[in-house]
């Protein structure tokens, strides 16, 4: 009874509020009181759209590109003689990000330098590597092998930088790629220095645990090019720090926009020099004394996540990879509103479902400013796939966009070649077509080359 009653009284005060305000409209008792503080979040996608630079776009454009065909070009290395039935790739689609119509196939037949689509005399499609892509597959087992002692002193210096001196090798293996790490870092490389670091077996996982701390080591790369231009060699232990962080902004970029008719401020001039002149923590000194939401505490975060960059191939990382070791490198736990605040030294790239960030001043344009020899290596691979000549399309594309225009669509000008050998019988019989991922592909000597 009083609950209906009050139910009644509720519905006359709005209906006759809502006569002198000309409107009416019906709230739930819990609405009324917060009516007024609510307001109105947006994502990040709403607060960075403003923000795009066109260069970098296109460099994430192109990568997205080449990760997938690099998915690809692994899972062929791993089958005998580089060949397996282009039915079995189907268990590609997840990590190429195809959704239907696209195929795996669709995928393949984008790319002739790079893959070869024969068809046997009895229908059965199979894909392998070109003559081209096989040389390039041994110039990178190379190129990764010059790389290993470079990529070591990376990994140390990262375990140097960590609270326990330890990282899980689980989250190591998401920079696989991006540090240019071995196919085989798991089982062999990480057992290749033993003066740097070892594998330890705790409850929760292997992890990569340091074993001798290198002074040379404990210095960041801004100090190093610091150093460097003032003729300094001498390294000092890991302390304090007060060198700026370099801001590179885009030609056309204004440091304010208008929203809903207010001014809102991508960089606050002053706010931007007064960050500057903070002094903080090396990351590779200890932490103590640093509380959680200090501009000190904001600054070194900003200086592990800039060295930690610095470390990988082309300057850029996913925005998941690097959330992952907020508690072994301390960093803050709201890390993307970091990155997006700090708009000169960092670039959030949305496009796509993962968010990326760059190292902004690693780059001149849509190109690194200097390029090691396994990037120049994926530009050679780049450039066999089926993106040459679209990258001047990039604009009319939705910001979600995964690529997949560039590589997928109608295979009508891919020639499909046939097997017509006394062997392609034996292909079949020794090996059986079906949809599990274990499959015997016994002798195929005979594969098409031409």
């Amino acid at each position: 009874m009083r609950a209906t009653c009050s139910r009644n009284r509720l519905s006359e005060l709005l209906r006759c509020r809502g006569q002198g305000q000309g409107q009416w409209q019906c709230q739930c008792p819990y609405q009324l009181a917060l009516v007024r503080g609510m307001t109105r979040g947006r994502s990040v996608k709403e607060r960075s759209k403003k923000k795009r630079v066109h260069a970098l776009e296109v460099a994430i454009e192109r990568w997205k590109v080449l990760s997938k065909v690099l998915t690809v070009v692994e899972a062929l290395k791993k089958e005998e003689e580089h060949v397996t039935p282009l039915k079995r790739l189907e268990i590609l689609r997840p990590q190429l990000g195809l959704v239907k119509p696209h195929k795996v196939a669709h995928f393949v037949r984008r790319s002739p330098h790079l893959f070869e689509v024969c068809r046997d005399s009895r229908g059965v499609m199979w894909a392998g590597l070109s003559p081209q892509a096989e040389a390039l597959v041994e110039e990178e087992a190379r190129l990764l092998e010059e790389h290993s002692p470079t990529a070591a002193q990376y990994v140390t210096r990262m375990l140097m930088m960590s609270v326990d001196r330890r990282l899980p090798i689980d989250k190591i293996a998401h920079f696989r790629r991006d540090m240019g790490l071995p196919h085989d870092f798991r089982t062999r490389w990480v057992h290749m220095f033993p003066e740097q670091f070892r594998v330890v077996r705790l409850e929760d996982g292997e992890y990569l645990q340091l074993v001798s701390w290198n002074p040379n080591w404990a210095v960041t790369e801004l100090e190093k090019k610091a150093a460097a231009s003032s003729g300094d060699a001498n390294a000092s232990p890991p302390g304090e720090l007060s060198l700026p962080f370099p801001l590179k902004f885009p030609p056309n970029f204004t440091s304010y926009y208008r929203f809903r008719g207010k001014a809102h401020h991508y960089v606050k001039t002053g706010n931007t020099e007064q960050f500057q002149k903070i002094t903080y923590l090396s990351p590779y000194a200890e932490v103590k004394g640093l509380t959680p939401g200090t501009p000190e505490f904001d600054k070194r975060a900003v200086a592990v996540m800039h060295e930690i960059l610095s470390f990988m191939l082309e300057k850029r990382l996913v925005t998941d990879h690097l959330t992952h070791f907020r508690h072994e490198f301390v960093m803050p736990q709201k890390l993307m509103r970091l990155l997006l605040k700090h708009y000169g030294i960092f670039y959030v790239s949305e496009r796509g479902k993962r968010l990326s960030v760059f190292l902004t001043e690693a780059y001149d344009g849509t190109e690194l400013v200097e390029k090691c020899p396994l990037v120049r290596w994926r530009e050679k691979l780049l450039q066999l796939t089926g993106y040459r000549g679209r990258m001047k399309y990039l604009g009319k594309f939705d910001a979600s966009s995964d690529s997949e225009g560039y590589l997928l669509g109608g295979g009508g000008d891919d020639a499909v070649l046939h097997i017509e050998s006394e062997n392609s019988d034996d292909i079949l019989d020794s090996c059986s077509i079906s949809d599990d991922s274990e499959m015997d592909l016994g002798d195929t000597d005979e594969f098409c080359r031409d």
